[in-house]
């Protein structure tokens, strides 16, 4: 490449989502640079069940770096201006690798997943008749149990969380029940297995490490000490070998060992919603976003203390900024369902041509005539927790339209929305004074006005939206104190992203909105428990 180019201080982020990854380059004010996106295969073999194929996580990992740092050099810059880079992923999502061959034993199983829901009933009775073992020798068993679960993990047991997802692979997949026998088996998120690969040789194994935010979501982390628990390894049966090592969110844990980034230092990992958190600079107490994706998920910052939920909400650890540094905890409520209803319409209902069409019809009706669609494909997460619930349209009418479809579902993410914030208003005792917001939802200023006068809050629209990719760059950018940013003193970040925000705010009655709310409420209970016949073990 030509000796012209120019050098700058730049930081990358590498977003790895659901359905598609990209690379973005960022500058000190998170101005974007270069990027470069691909998308992955999904793969459905059957009914309520997502994988992903290991080694094609991998491809689309490496042609997204090489594709930015060629977007780079067109706009005029070195490759070696990036510093460092930081690492953002879909959570929960399982990988099981062999640690002798470094390679995949089984598709991953991805976070929104369902086929556990006989392994989520057989640890549930498993904790009621046996329950847990602490390491002084007391047991813990039933609503004890579960209390004890909940004030340890922030977490329930259920189809979402990785454990339960590795469990399923040791009971169904041979390889990986040998792997364990022999001691082989490497287990971890995304994360993991992306940092795995892209720090090994041919001769030399990659680094197997996760962080606290990642290591939150597993049900086999003990959220206070941010240590492996042995009574949870004990409980689900694994051995503490399996593990990565913990490492903080922001701290230089390696370099890229081949390839375009070859010595390129990677210095954060943040699962996908904390690195939200993070990139929408909500770094004290008090403070909140919604990242509307594949599905929705808003995060509450609770400080540097765990706060347990009596509302149906996920504690989970949002970020550690480094090895000697407190961590910082969320609430969060997790909403499968978002983006992913709008999918839904265009590739199986078939009504919709694409996301411009969906927005059109939607826009063609002022309501959507009482009918609800309560978007539970794979069953209710955050706050409801029904593995059962089945996803229902309701209300349905001769008068019903695919445009009042198509209101229904943008409803739906705003609906959950709501009852998730209720929740985080009952358990930190704070009223919302307004909600940041991100992902690709968020490009519709009518879906925004809706969460506004559904929710009834501010919703508050940056102008730069890609918050889950700044936050990887924040983290990577403050481990090596790059542009003297550091996650500890939120000022250091002020001149971040500060391009202006929108503010889309309540337009309806209060009358009108508990009107529509109280409808919504009516649709989901009609939802729960519609499978729950149908489920073995």
């Amino acid at each position: 490449m030509s000796s012209s180019l120019k050098e700058g201080e730049f930081v990358g982020a590498l977003d790895c989502g659901t359905t598609s990854t990209r690379f973005i380059i960022f500058d000190s004010v998170a101005n974007i640079v270069a990027e470069y996106q691909a998308e992955f295969p999904q793969y459905y073999p059957h009914p309520g069940w997502h994988e992903h194929h290991p080694q094609e996580l991998i491809d689309v990992v490496i042609e997204c770096l090489d594709g930015a740092a060629n977007a780079l050099e067109k706009a005029g810059w070195s490759k070696s201006s990036i510093k460092s880079i930081g690492i953002t992923n879909q959570r929960e999502t399982t990988v099981a690798w062999s640690k002798s061959t470094g390679k995949a034993l089984c598709n991953a199983i991805v976070w929104d997943d369902a086929r556990t829901k006989g392994t989520v009933k057989h640890y549930n009775r498993l904790l009621d008749e046996n329950g847990l073992v602490l390491e002084d020798g007391t047991v813990k068993k039933g609503k004890e149990g579960r209390r004890y679960l909940m004030e340890l993990t922030g977490l329930q047991i259920s189809t979402y969380f990785s454990a339960i997802k590795l469990h399923w692979m040791q009971e169904h997949h041979p390889e990986v029940k040998e792997a364990i026998k022999d001691d082989d088996l490497a287990f971890g998120t995304v994360d993991s297995w992306i940092i795995y690969n892209l720090t090994k040789t041919s001769d030399k194994p990659g680094i197997h490490i996760t962080d606290p935010s990642n290591a939150s979501r597993s049900l086999l982390l003990d959220l206070h000490k941010l240590e492996w628990s042995d009574t949870l390894l004990n409980f689900f049966g694994f051995k503490r070998s399996i593990l990565p090592d913990l490492k903080s969110s922001s701290e230089v844990y390696g370099e890229i060992a081949e390839g375009t980034f070859k010595g390129l230092k990677i210095a954060g990992i943040a699962g996908d919603q904390q690195a939200a958190l993070i990139g929408n600079k909500c770094l004290t107490k008090g403070e909140g976003k919604n990242t509307y994706g594949t599905g929705a998920f808003v995060l509450f910052h609770t400080g540097n203390e765990v706060v347990v939920s009596k509302s149906g909400l996920i504690g989970t650890v949002a970020y550690q900024a480094g090895p000697k540094a407190k961590p910082a905890y969320a609430l969060e409520g997790s909403i499968a369902v978002a983006g992913s209803a709008i999918k839904w319409l265009k590739d199986s209902a078939q009504i919709i041509n694409d996301v411009k069409h969906f927005n059109v019809l939607a826009e063609s009706v002022e309501d959507s005539a009482g009918l609800y669609f309560v978007t539970a494909f794979g069953g209710l997460l955050a706050p409801y927790w029904d593995p059962s619930a089945c996803g229902m349209l309701i209300g349905i009418t001769s008068y019903t339209t695919p445009g009042h479809i198509a209101r229904a579902t943008m409803e739906a993410a705003c609906f959950h929305t709501r009852a998730v914030v209720e929740a985080m208003k009952h358990d930190s005792n704070t009223e919302l004074k307004n909600l940041k917001v991100d992902g690709g939802m968020t490009n519709s200023d009518m879906t925004m006005q809706l969460q506004a006068d559904l929710g009834g809050f501010d919703v508050v629209r940056p102008e730069m939206r890609e918050s889950t990719a700044l936050g990887a760059a924040l983290l990577a950018g403050s481990a090596i104190k790059l542009y003297g940013w550091d996650l500890n003193d939120p000022k250091t970040l002020e001149h971040v992203n500060t391009k202006g925000n929108r503010i889309f705010k309540p337009s309806i009655s209060e009358e009108a909105r508990e009107e529509r709310w109280r409808g919504w409420k009516k649709a989901v209970d009609r939802s729960k428990g519609w499978t729950e016949d149908y489920e073995s073990d």
